[in-house]
């Protein structure tokens, strides 16, 4: 009984209500399960969907069921066994169907690459946390620049924002000890240190020198901190979730989602450039709640991003 209060419930319409007003119901227990059946408290829970000022880091969520399922499924497939042998696929899963036993998952997770547009997040972190301390005002300008940076993945509304915010904040809020999304203990993480555009200096990170570049665990962390609420705070957190939600580019990850997942919430963020091929998704529906992340090196990304939705989403439903 105690799962059932989570749920929020709303009786829809006062037509419903007549309903059940019309009918001859001997008990309060007879009308508790006309309610259950008719779908009356089946209302799809908000994100974000917890605010506690501290949670678990991604890495103590790992679950062991969980990660043999994702090693077994990629090793049945030839390609991304050898890819991933190889150090050229990486995976990060992550399963929010119960919020009180939030699940993890992952595959050179550890393991950081070439992201291209994928870590824009940081840029849309970095934005937020400078407006809550009041170091950047959010004007029309720059909330149109942030959804075109996300939605549209616009480079040039991208590099304004770099410009608006400076390397060192985007450095500083990704190695802040609240979020952690870039340390060099677990591998690294998101880092951005190049403008989107031909133009101007970099700041490459320690670790291999990379402009633009993630790891699946670093990402899986953003999603589940954003999720959770703990992103900067509840409402820029929100604010962060209404930028991300349905993304305007339907190819990778998404092209597979509108199929199999049309009534669901999809938050999202992707990246290609030449074979580096990145997609990360944060699927909200009735029937699957769960975060997925890869990152490919491979003239074939694209479909390969395309071909593990089905399997993934197979695996995180069982």
């Amino acid at each position: 009984m105690k799962a059932f209060w989570y749920v929020n419930c709303t009786i829809y319409t006062m037509k419903t209500f007549d309903k059940f007003m019309h009918l001859k119901i001997s008990n309060v227990l007879t009308l508790f399960f006309l309610l259950v059946s008719t779908g009356v408290f089946s209302q799809q829970q908000k994100l974000p969907i917890s605010h506690a000022e501290e949670i678990e880091p991604i890495g103590d969520l790992k679950d062991a069921t969980l990660q043999l399922l994702l090693e077994s499924q990629v090793e049945s497939n030839p390609k991304w066994k050898a890819l991933a042998r190889n150090k050229k696929l990486s995976i990060g899963i992550v399963d929010l169907s119960d919020p009180t036993n939030i699940k993890y998952a992952g595959i050179n997770d550890d393991e950081m690459m070439y992201a291209a547009s994928l870590p824009k997040i940081a840029i849309l972190l970095s934005a937020m946390d400078a407006i809550e301390k009041g170091e950047l005002k959010y004007t029309k300008e720059v909330k149109k620049d942030l959804r075109l940076m996300i939605s549209k993945s616009n480079n040039k509304a991208s590099t304004r924002m770099i410009d608006r915010l400076g390397y060192e904040k985007i450095e500083a809020v990704l190695r802040s000890p609240q979020t952690k999304l870039y340390d060099e203990e677990t591998g690294g993480g998101l880092w951005v240190g190049k403008r989107y555009a031909a133009g101007g200096k970099r700041n490459p990170d320690p670790m291999k020198g990379l402009s633009h570049a993630a790891t699946t665990r670093q990402v899986c962390s953003f999603y589940y901190q954003l999720a959770m609420g703990n992103l900067v705070s509840t409402q820029c957190s929100k604010e962060m979730l209404n930028i991300m939600k349905d993304p305007a580019l339907h190819h990778k990850f998404v092209n597979v989602l509108d199929e199999i997942a049309p009534k669901a919430t999809v938050y999202r963020k992707s990246g290609s450039w030449k074979n580096f091929h990145s997609d990360s998704a944060m699927v909200w529906g009735p029937n699957r709640k769960y975060i997925i992340v890869a990152l490919v090196e491979d003239g074939q990304g694209e479909q390969i991003m395309r071909k593990l939705v089905k399997p993934l989403d197979v695996l995180l439903k069982r």
